[in-house]
């Protein structure tokens, strides 16, 4: 198979699909980027208080996006099957999964906000301004969910534009209540931590009207609404179940897993902790368009695969035999596949280099101290190599091989290594051998390596390519 494709209109669809994607990942970075700058002006223990706080959100996030994606699989399909009520009743099945978990989420964090704070670290400055900063934050999840799940809905039929037009205009809110909130600008009083908290709130109240608001009453692709929440899904329950479970799960238990990692690095100091916040937004800023190549083959892999379908539905009427779509299919889902990877590479390459380029200069805007710089300045060494193979790893694990509807090994992919080697290692080489801060970090990140490789020989089997099937069910 060739990691170039010679077909331009496979090309033209992955920019059409990623570029909006691509985008609303670096309003989302840039939000991130602007709370980690401006909280970092109030000093590392007010960072990292905000930093360990958003392990737990991120967590939540993690979680509507497992639901999303699963869900995104089998919308893929049906939209390129033609089957608009397959659409809407996974979309009910969900919605209806995303309120669960985000009232579940909901009630820890306004209940036991201490706790949750204590599980990543033990100084008691950074627990109390986390507790503040999570307390507020709980205000949002239910609605972020929704939005989250909504903007995966919209990507899956081309609607891409409308969750980045959204993101944008958050962006700005976000940003303008930060300076606003954080320092108290206007004659408000400065809120410090609680007004990052505040800000981004009112942020997610705003996408949750404005994409959410667009799913239930203008689209007319999916043309699903409010009333539709309350109806009848049985007939694609057992598929959303199989298919998206082990997504969800997937997404779960690495969300738990990077959590682990964080109660480590959360035991090594606010030094540590800090050093890999600025690493982290370093790395997903230098590679903001993998989100949107990622989903890209996600959905363009499932929507090849989705024809396939429609074309054996077409086989009564003798348009052409089921083996020759059968097969037709399968190749282009192939040939797209090993075009993705190709596009991967080229991303991991330049985001290693840019990262290389730009160490110091990202370091110098932040208010940290010279031994907090030089831990930082080793973690964008190592991953400025790692980010090769996460760029590769997440366009097989995120993207074909999930379009493809191999849930369930990805499922063992994305969390085994991660479980066997990264965190007992990092454990090891963090608390237990004292390893320079280069070395403890590249075992931390060692799964997605191991991964990688893993991935690409499942790549090779075409043993992914996975049958979705519906209609029985109706």
């Amino acid at each position: 198979m060739r990691l170039i494709s010679k077909d331009r209109e496979f090309y033209k669809a992955v920019i059409r699909l990623a570029l909006p994607i691509g985008l609303q990942s670096l309003i989302t970075l840039s939000v991130n980027l602007a709370d980690t700058v401006m909280v970092g002006q109030l000093g590392e223990v007010s960072l990292s208080a905000v930093s360990l706080a958003n392990q737990f959100i991120s967590t939540y996030q993690a979680s509507c996006l497992g639901i999303g994606m699963g869900a995104s699989v089998l919308i893929s399909r049906f939209y390129g099957g033609k089957d608009r009520e397959a659409v809407k009743r996974t979309v009910t099945v969900m919605l209806r999964f995303t309120v669960f978990f985000g009232l579940i989420f909901t009630l820890a964090a306004a209940a036991w906000p201490g706790f949750l704070m204590g599980i990543y670290t033990g100084e008691e400055e950074i627990v109390r301004q986390g507790v503040s900063y999570l307390r507020l934050s709980a205000f949002s999840y239910v609605i972020h969910g929704l939005t989250l799940t909504a903007t995966l809905v919209l990507r899956s039929v081309g609607k891409s534009g409308i969750p980045m037009i959204s993101s944008a205009i958050a962006f700005l809110i976000n940003l303008g209540g930060n300076y606003v909130f954080i320092f108290g600008k206007f004659g408000l009083l400065s809120l410090g931590v609680w007004g990052a908290a505040l800000s981004t709130l009112l942020a997610r109240v705003f996408e949750f009207i404005f994409v959410a608001g667009y799913l239930f009453f203008f689209d007319r692709t999916v043309g699903y609404r409010v009333r539709d929440i309350f109806g009848k899904c049985s007939s694609v329950a057992g598929e959303y179940f199989r298919i998206g479970l082990p997504v969800f799960a997937s997404e779960g238990l690495l969300a738990l897993g990077n959590n682990v990692l964080a109660m480590v690095m959360g035991r090594m100091g606010s030094s540590f902790v800090s050093a890999n916040a600025i690493t982290t937004v370093t790395q997903q800023l230098s590679t903001v368009l993998l989100q949107g190549l990622s989903q890209s083959g996600c959905i363009l892999v499932g929507q090849t695969l989705g024809r396939e379908k429609r074309g054996k539905l077409r086989k009564v009427s003798g348009v052409k035999s089921e083996h020759g779509i059968k097969n037709e299919e399968r190749g282009q889902a192939a040939e797209q596949a090993w075009a993705m990877l190709g596009l991967g590479i080229l991303i991991g390459v330049v985001g290693g280099t840019l990262i290389l380029c730009s160490s110091d200069f990202v370091i110098s805007v932040y208010r940290v101290t010279e031994e907090t710089a030089a831990v930082a300045r080793q973690m964008m060494r190592v991953m400025a190599l790692i980010v090769i193979f996460q760029s590769v790893d997440s366009v097989l694990t995120k993207g074909v091989l999930r379009g493809g509807g191999d849930t369930r090994f990805l499922l063992l992919a994305d969390v085994l290594f991660l479980w066997i080697a990264s965190v007992p290692l990092g454990f090891l080489a963090g608390l237990v051998w004292g390893l320079p801060a280069f070395w403890t970090y590249f075992l931390l990140k060692i799964d997605r390596i191991i991964c990688c490789v893993w991935c690409l020989w499942r790549l090779r089997s075409e043993k992914w390519i996975r049958e979705i099937d519906a209609e029985k069910k109706r």
